[in-house]
């Protein structure tokens, strides 16, 4: 049963990190350290379910390093929605039984597989933005920030205003404009505006 857990273990790994993930982000430093982190939570947990160990003791150690990992480097909260799944998926595939095992695991890549998926509100976008005018008025912050993002803006949070350098720090939510197709060309082909100080060089 062991043999079973964890081959269905290193294949929802391996859609997790390299089909779900690295084949959408490319960073390959966090493909190894999801399938490290899952394949290790796999076998600490299989081995204390079969011993005389609390589960309830490992779940709060694989909490506790989790944490620290998550601290020590920048990642996306979308990075970090990888990191909970791996998690999850090493954890429910020591300890289920087969049928839950399976039903849940497929469960799980679906859902990361919808929620991440870049035709999912491709147009909106967030950007942190430091502008070197303060802005008192919201109005005028919003119009400025549409001028430099060429989007709609949804929602703007100032996080840092310093008026000693006459700069502030934004949150900017925004939906980037729609790319039209040429003409003369097929509706499916988008046209990409090239710079003035291009034909310059």
């Amino acid at each position: 049963m062991i043999w079973f857990a964890l081959a269905v273990d290193l294949a929802a790994i391996t859609v997790l990190s390299y089909v779900l993930y690295f084949r959408r982000h490319g960073r390959r430093d966090l493909l190894s350290a999801y399938v490290a982190l899952n394949v290790g939570i796999f076998a600490v947990v299989a081995m204390m379910a079969r011993q005389e160990v609390g589960l309830a003791v490992g779940f709060g150690l694989f909490g506790v390093l989790s944490i620290l990992r998550l601290r020590s480097d920048l990642i996306s909260q979308g990075e970090i929605g990888y990191y909970f799944v791996a998690i999850t998926l090493g954890l429910i595939n020591a300890i289920a039984p087969p049928l839950v095992m399976v039903g849940l695991n497929i469960l799980l890549l679906g859902v990361l597989y919808l929620a991440g998926h870049p035709k999912l509100l491709p147009r909106t976008q967030r950007r942190i933005m430091t502008l070197d005018v303060v802005h008192e008025d919201p109005i005028a912050l919003r119009q400025d920030l549409e001028g430099r993002l060429r989007g709609k803006v949804r929602h703007v949070e100032v996080t840092e205003v310093d008026y000693v350098r006459d700069l502030m720090v934004v949150d900017v939510r925004f939906l980037e404009p729609r790319l039209e197709a040429a003409p003369g060309r097929p509706p499916g082909e988008r046209r990409h505006s090239i710079p003035a100080w291009w034909g310059e060089r």
